[in-house]
Protein backbone atom coordinates (compact mmCIF):
# COMPACT_ATOMS: atom_id res chain seq x y z
CA UNK A 1 0.00 0.00 0.00
CA UNK A 2 2.63 2.21 0.79
CA UNK A 3 4.68 1.93 -2.30
CA UNK A 4 1.29 2.50 -4.90
CA UNK A 5 0.80 5.25 -2.69
CA UNK A 6 4.75 6.72 -3.05
CA UNK A 7 3.89 5.67 -6.90
CA UNK A 8 1.38 8.50 -6.83
CA UNK A 9 2.89 10.89 -4.55
CA UNK A 10 6.42 10.73 -6.49
CA UNK A 11 5.70 12.87 -9.37
CA UNK A 12 3.99 15.65 -7.57
CA UNK A 13 7.11 16.46 -5.87
CA UNK A 14 8.02 18.09 -9.18
CA UNK A 15 5.90 21.61 -10.11
CA UNK A 16 6.18 20.47 -13.82
CA UNK A 17 4.36 17.43 -12.81
CA UNK A 18 1.58 19.60 -10.88
CA UNK A 19 1.32 22.63 -13.94
CA UNK A 20 1.01 19.75 -16.52
CA UNK A 21 -1.85 17.49 -14.52
CA UNK A 22 -3.61 20.67 -14.32
CA UNK A 23 -3.13 21.92 -18.11
CA UNK A 24 -3.90 17.93 -19.06
CA UNK A 25 -7.04 17.77 -17.29
CA UNK A 26 -8.51 20.79 -18.48
CA UNK A 27 -7.60 20.80 -22.38
CA UNK A 28 -9.38 16.69 -21.31
CA UNK A 29 -12.34 17.63 -19.97
CA UNK A 30 -12.80 21.10 -22.08
CA UNK A 31 -12.02 19.16 -25.37
CA UNK A 32 -14.28 16.16 -24.36
CA UNK A 33 -17.31 18.49 -24.36
CA UNK A 34 -16.77 19.99 -27.56
CA UNK A 35 -16.29 16.73 -29.05
CA UNK A 36 -19.42 15.25 -27.72
CA UNK A 37 -21.05 17.52 -30.65
CA UNK A 38 -18.57 16.56 -33.28
CA UNK A 39 -19.36 12.60 -32.75
CA UNK A 40 -22.82 13.61 -33.19
CA UNK A 41 -22.84 16.13 -35.64
CA UNK A 42 -20.34 13.53 -37.58
CA UNK A 43 -17.86 16.47 -38.10
CA UNK A 44 -14.52 14.21 -36.97
CA UNK A 45 -13.06 15.23 -40.19
CA UNK A 46 -13.72 19.20 -40.01
CA UNK A 47 -12.32 18.55 -36.65
CA UNK A 48 -8.76 16.63 -37.69
CA UNK A 49 -8.73 19.38 -40.62
CA UNK A 50 -8.50 22.30 -38.33
CA UNK A 51 -6.40 21.43 -35.91
CA UNK A 52 -3.74 20.45 -38.46
CA UNK A 53 -4.72 23.65 -40.03
CA UNK A 54 -4.13 26.63 -36.74
CA UNK A 55 0.12 25.54 -37.58
CA UNK A 56 0.67 28.60 -40.12
CA UNK A 57 -1.13 31.00 -36.87
CA UNK A 58 1.01 29.04 -34.66
CA UNK A 59 4.24 29.45 -37.12
CA UNK A 60 3.54 32.90 -37.50
CA UNK A 61 3.20 33.76 -33.84
CA UNK A 62 6.08 31.88 -33.21
CA UNK A 63 8.40 33.40 -35.54
CA UNK A 64 6.87 37.00 -34.11
CA UNK A 65 6.97 36.39 -30.47
CA UNK A 66 8.76 33.25 -30.13
CA UNK A 67 6.88 30.49 -27.43
CA UNK A 68 4.48 33.10 -25.84
CA UNK A 69 1.72 31.23 -25.21
CA UNK A 70 -0.45 34.85 -25.57
CA UNK A 71 0.69 35.29 -29.29
CA UNK A 72 0.79 31.52 -30.19
CA UNK A 73 -3.22 31.35 -28.98
CA UNK A 74 -3.86 35.12 -31.42
CA UNK A 75 -1.89 33.08 -33.91
CA UNK A 76 -3.66 29.71 -34.04
CA UNK A 77 -7.13 31.10 -33.46
CA UNK A 78 -6.91 33.32 -36.65
CA UNK A 79 -5.77 30.71 -38.71
CA UNK A 80 -8.68 28.67 -37.11
CA UNK A 81 -11.37 31.13 -38.19
CA UNK A 82 -9.24 31.65 -41.95
CA UNK A 83 -9.66 27.96 -42.28
CA UNK A 84 -13.92 27.82 -41.40
CA UNK A 85 -14.11 30.32 -43.31
CA UNK A 86 -12.09 29.03 -46.29
CA UNK A 87 -13.55 25.56 -46.01
CA UNK A 88 -17.41 27.21 -45.90
CA UNK A 89 -16.61 29.45 -49.17
CA UNK A 90 -14.99 26.13 -51.23
CA UNK A 91 -18.22 24.32 -50.43
CA UNK A 92 -20.71 26.45 -51.73
CA UNK A 93 -19.53 26.11 -54.94
CA UNK A 94 -19.43 22.98 -56.97
CA UNK A 95 -16.76 20.93 -54.39
CA UNK A 96 -18.13 18.88 -51.93
CA UNK A 97 -17.52 19.59 -48.51
CA UNK A 98 -14.83 16.92 -47.64
CA UNK A 99 -12.95 17.97 -50.78
CA UNK A 100 -12.87 21.50 -49.41
CA UNK A 101 -11.45 20.17 -46.19
CA UNK A 102 -8.86 18.21 -47.85
CA UNK A 103 -7.70 21.01 -49.97
CA UNK A 104 -7.47 23.55 -46.86
CA UNK A 105 -6.34 20.82 -44.26
CA UNK A 106 -3.20 19.94 -46.69
CA UNK A 107 -2.96 23.53 -48.12
CA UNK A 108 -2.51 25.18 -44.69
CA UNK A 109 -0.42 22.30 -42.54
CA UNK A 110 2.00 22.57 -45.42
CA UNK A 111 2.24 26.33 -45.13
CA UNK A 112 2.53 25.99 -41.65
CA UNK A 113 5.68 23.37 -41.97
CA UNK A 114 7.17 25.54 -44.70
CA UNK A 115 7.42 28.66 -42.38
CA UNK A 116 8.68 26.56 -39.59
CA UNK A 117 11.70 25.30 -41.47
CA UNK A 118 12.79 28.77 -42.17
CA UNK A 119 14.07 28.45 -38.09
CA UNK A 120 17.41 27.52 -38.09
CA UNK A 121 16.33 24.53 -35.26
CA UNK A 122 13.14 24.16 -36.59
CA UNK A 123 13.14 20.37 -36.25
CA UNK A 124 12.90 20.83 -32.41
CA UNK A 125 10.38 23.20 -32.77
CA UNK A 126 7.96 21.15 -35.65
CA UNK A 127 8.66 18.35 -32.59
CA UNK A 128 7.39 20.58 -29.94
CA UNK A 129 4.31 21.75 -32.03
CA UNK A 130 3.14 18.63 -33.70
CA UNK A 131 3.20 16.19 -30.50
CA UNK A 132 3.13 19.20 -27.35
CA UNK A 133 4.75 19.88 -24.43
CA UNK A 134 2.66 19.76 -21.59
CA UNK A 135 5.59 19.48 -18.95
CA UNK A 136 6.69 23.14 -20.10
CA UNK A 137 3.35 24.19 -19.21
CA UNK A 138 3.87 27.94 -17.57
CA UNK A 139 1.72 29.75 -14.57
CA UNK A 140 0.36 32.19 -17.30
CA UNK A 141 -0.22 29.07 -19.58
CA UNK A 142 -2.22 27.61 -16.98
CA UNK A 143 -4.42 31.28 -16.36
CA UNK A 144 -5.10 31.28 -20.40
CA UNK A 145 -6.13 27.72 -20.64
CA UNK A 146 -8.64 27.99 -17.42
CA UNK A 147 -9.80 31.59 -18.66
CA UNK A 148 -10.60 30.68 -21.74
CA UNK A 149 -11.65 27.18 -21.42
CA UNK A 150 -14.10 28.26 -18.42
CA UNK A 151 -15.46 30.45 -21.48
CA UNK A 152 -16.31 27.53 -24.15
CA UNK A 153 -17.65 25.47 -21.35
CA UNK A 154 -19.95 28.33 -19.85
CA UNK A 155 -20.98 28.97 -23.97
CA UNK A 156 -22.15 25.61 -24.16
CA UNK A 157 -24.15 26.01 -21.03
CA UNK A 158 -25.69 28.62 -23.09
CA UNK A 159 -26.93 27.33 -26.03
CA UNK A 160 -27.14 23.92 -24.69
CA UNK A 161 -30.81 23.35 -26.36
CA UNK A 162 -29.88 25.34 -29.41
CA UNK A 163 -27.14 23.03 -30.19
CA UNK A 164 -28.78 20.35 -28.77
CA UNK A 165 -31.92 20.62 -31.35
CA UNK A 166 -28.87 22.07 -34.15
CA UNK A 167 -27.27 18.62 -33.59
CA UNK A 168 -30.13 15.95 -33.47
CA UNK A 169 -32.77 17.50 -35.81
CA UNK A 170 -31.79 20.86 -37.99
CA UNK A 171 -35.47 20.66 -39.71
CA UNK A 172 -36.79 21.59 -36.30
CA UNK A 173 -33.93 24.34 -35.58
CA UNK A 174 -35.76 25.82 -39.15
CA UNK A 175 -39.17 25.17 -37.69
CA UNK A 176 -38.02 27.17 -34.52
CA UNK A 177 -36.22 29.88 -36.45
CA UNK A 178 -32.96 29.06 -34.88
CA UNK A 179 -30.14 31.44 -35.65
CA UNK A 180 -28.46 27.99 -37.66
CA UNK A 181 -25.50 30.26 -39.53
CA UNK A 182 -24.90 31.91 -36.08
CA UNK A 183 -24.75 28.55 -33.95
CA UNK A 184 -22.12 26.85 -36.52
CA UNK A 185 -19.93 29.53 -36.86
CA UNK A 186 -20.09 30.08 -32.81
CA UNK A 187 -19.26 25.86 -32.85
CA UNK A 188 -16.74 26.77 -35.19
CA UNK A 189 -15.08 29.22 -32.71
CA UNK A 190 -15.57 26.61 -29.77
CA UNK A 191 -13.87 24.12 -31.76
CA UNK A 192 -10.59 26.24 -32.73
CA UNK A 193 -10.17 28.18 -29.19
CA UNK A 194 -10.00 24.18 -27.93
CA UNK A 195 -8.01 22.86 -30.06
CA UNK A 196 -5.35 26.05 -29.87
CA UNK A 197 -5.85 26.00 -25.85
CA UNK A 198 -4.81 22.02 -26.79
CA UNK A 199 -1.99 22.74 -28.60
CA UNK A 200 0.85 22.60 -25.36
CA UNK A 201 -0.60 19.14 -24.39
CA UNK A 202 -1.05 17.31 -27.18
CA UNK A 203 -0.09 19.05 -30.31
CA UNK A 204 -1.31 19.46 -33.91
CA UNK A 205 -0.90 15.88 -35.02
CA UNK A 206 -2.83 13.99 -32.12
CA UNK A 207 -5.04 16.90 -30.79
CA UNK A 208 -8.35 15.59 -32.94
CA UNK A 209 -8.08 12.77 -30.56
CA UNK A 210 -8.90 14.41 -27.63
CA UNK A 211 -11.86 15.93 -29.32
CA UNK A 212 -12.89 12.68 -30.91
CA UNK A 213 -12.22 9.51 -28.94
CA UNK A 214 -13.44 10.44 -25.46
CA UNK A 215 -16.95 11.72 -27.09
CA UNK A 216 -16.88 8.57 -29.14
CA UNK A 217 -16.29 6.38 -26.05
CA UNK A 218 -19.26 8.04 -24.11
CA UNK A 219 -21.29 7.50 -27.18
CA UNK A 220 -21.01 3.58 -27.32
CA UNK A 221 -22.10 4.18 -23.38
CA UNK A 222 -25.38 6.01 -23.20
CA UNK A 223 -27.38 7.81 -25.68
CA UNK A 224 -28.60 10.88 -23.37
CA UNK A 225 -26.43 13.62 -24.20
CA UNK A 226 -26.02 15.44 -20.84
CA UNK A 227 -24.52 11.62 -19.43
CA UNK A 228 -22.79 11.29 -22.55
CA UNK A 229 -20.80 14.71 -21.99
CA UNK A 230 -20.42 13.77 -18.29
CA UNK A 231 -18.49 10.08 -19.58
CA UNK A 232 -16.75 12.13 -22.18
CA UNK A 233 -15.37 14.84 -19.63
CA UNK A 234 -14.33 11.69 -17.19
CA UNK A 235 -13.18 9.74 -19.85
CA UNK A 236 -10.53 12.93 -21.12
CA UNK A 237 -9.54 13.54 -17.93
CA UNK A 238 -8.40 10.35 -16.63
CA UNK A 239 -6.96 9.82 -19.74
CA UNK A 240 -4.85 13.38 -19.09
CA UNK A 241 -4.15 11.89 -15.21
CA UNK A 242 -3.30 8.11 -16.56
CA UNK A 243 -1.41 9.60 -19.56
CA UNK A 244 0.91 11.88 -17.68
CA UNK A 245 1.89 9.27 -15.34
CA UNK A 246 2.81 6.62 -18.06
CA UNK A 247 4.95 9.27 -19.45
CA UNK A 248 6.71 10.48 -16.33
CA UNK A 249 7.22 6.43 -15.49
CA UNK A 250 7.82 4.64 -18.94
CA UNK A 251 9.55 7.96 -20.21
CA UNK A 252 7.85 8.58 -23.31
CA UNK A 253 6.17 12.13 -24.61
CA UNK A 254 3.08 13.26 -22.49
CA UNK A 255 1.22 14.03 -25.51
CA UNK A 256 1.72 10.56 -27.24
CA UNK A 257 1.04 8.66 -23.62
CA UNK A 258 -2.23 10.79 -23.32
CA UNK A 259 -3.75 9.62 -26.80
CA UNK A 260 -2.88 6.08 -26.37
CA UNK A 261 -4.47 5.67 -22.79
CA UNK A 262 -7.81 7.33 -24.15
CA UNK A 263 -7.69 5.06 -27.03
CA UNK A 264 -7.22 1.91 -24.83
CA UNK A 265 -10.66 3.71 -22.95
CA UNK A 266 -12.25 3.56 -26.00
CA UNK A 267 -11.03 0.02 -26.87
CA UNK A 268 -12.59 -1.02 -23.68
CA UNK A 269 -16.18 1.00 -24.39
CA UNK A 270 -16.18 -0.79 -28.01
CA UNK A 271 -15.80 -4.00 -26.79
CA UNK A 272 -17.40 -4.52 -23.51
CA UNK A 273 -20.32 -1.93 -23.94
CA UNK A 274 -23.39 -3.21 -22.14
CA UNK A 275 -25.58 -1.98 -24.93
CA UNK A 276 -23.57 -1.50 -28.32
CA UNK A 277 -20.28 -3.78 -27.36
CA UNK A 278 -18.62 -5.85 -29.87
CA UNK A 279 -18.84 -8.85 -27.16
CA UNK A 280 -22.59 -8.31 -26.37
CA UNK A 281 -23.03 -8.36 -30.28
CA UNK A 282 -21.19 -11.80 -30.67
CA UNK A 283 -23.05 -13.32 -27.54
CA UNK A 284 -26.45 -12.24 -29.23
CA UNK A 285 -25.61 -13.05 -32.77
CA UNK A 286 -22.68 -15.26 -32.86
CA UNK A 287 -20.46 -12.06 -34.94
CA UNK A 288 -18.48 -9.64 -33.38
CA UNK A 289 -19.54 -7.38 -35.93
CA UNK A 290 -22.87 -6.58 -37.39
CA UNK A 291 -23.32 -6.26 -40.61
CA UNK A 292 -25.85 -3.51 -42.10
CA UNK A 293 -29.15 -4.32 -43.68
CA UNK A 294 -28.79 -8.12 -42.37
Amino acid sequence: MTDLINLLLDPLGYEFMVRGLIAALMVGIVSAVIGTYIVLRGMALFGNALAHAILPGVAVAYLLGGNNQSWLFVGGLTAGVITSLGIGAISKGNIKQDTAIGVMFTGMFALGIALISTVRSYTVDLTHFLFGDVLGVSNSDLWLIGVFGGLVILTVLAFYKEFLVLSFDPILSKTLRLPAAFLNYLMLLLIAITIVLSLQTVGVALMSAMLVTPAASASLLTRRLPIMMALAATIGALSAIFGLYLSFYVNIASGPAIVLVTTFFFLLAFIFSPSQGALRRFLVSGSWFQVSGS
